[in-house]
């Protein structure tokens, strides 16, 4: 039987997320799903809205990706699950036009507060709804973990990116399974690759000249069309 207190009080959820799970109506053998939606693929409740909307989360995906990408006047960048919209914010700081989708509605109202001069949709990294070679440069931030078809995002995201477009995802390496960078029970809910993986990946996908640069388990993939 699920020890639900117990993983909740271990991810630091409280009566409102308890009273979210038993409004759910679903049964103790989803509340790992659920769990790892609550708290990091599809964020939702109060906990959640502190965590995607402070200052410093994911500040080092986001300056390795920013760093990468290198973004400017005349970049059009879409960043695919932007959870609070720090990343856009700092886009369009830098004059770049930026657009932001994520799966989660309270994370889009999030990132409209956060990036107001950004577009930002509710949406699936599966099905973008935009044209085909819309943006100079796609980013992903601690994101692409959560994929079942990562070759079906970065084909999609390739689909909507124009001729030199560059790409910028950076995510968890397979060492860091269980620590407190990607905790069970929900590493058991991701998926992880090694470095030669995320190349395959990427070039699968039709990207070009994709390298992944790896530091104390975060990978940064980077390629262009």
């Amino acid at each position: 039987m699920t020890d639900v207190p117990s993983l909740l009080e271990q991810f630091g959820l409280g009566d409102d997320d308890h009273a979210a799970w038993l409004e759910s109506g679903l049964d103790d053998d989803a509340f790992v799903d659920w769990l790892t939606d609550r708290v990091a693929r599809r964020p939702a409740g109060a906990r959640a809205r502190a965590v995607y909307g402070s200052e410093d989360v994911h500040d080092f995906a986001r300056r390795a990706i920013l760093d990468a990408l290198a973004l400017g006047a005349g970049d059009a960048l879409l960043e695919i699950g932007c959870g609070g919209g720090l990343l856009l914010r700092e886009a369009t700081a830098a004059r770049a036009a930026a657009t932001g989708i994520d799966h989660s509605k309270e994370m889009v109202a999030l990132a409209r507060e956060r990036a107001p001069e950004a577009t930002v949709l509710l949406a699936r990294a599966e099905e973008l709804p935009f044209e085909d070679a819309s943006f100079t440069a796609v980013a992903m931030s601690v994101v692409f973990f959560f994929f079942a078809d990562p070759v079906a995002v970065l084909e999609e995201s390739r689909r909507v990116a124009r001729p030199g477009a560059r790409l910028a995802v950076y995510t968890t390496a397979p060492e860091l399974r269980g620590t407190p960078a990607a905790p069970e029970p929900l590493a058991s809910r991701g998926h992880f690759h090694t470095d030669e993986e995320l190349v395959r990946l990427a070039t699968d996908a039709g990207w070009s000249g994709a390298k992944v640069a790896s530091e104390r388990g975060g990978q940064l993939l980077t390629a262009v069309i």
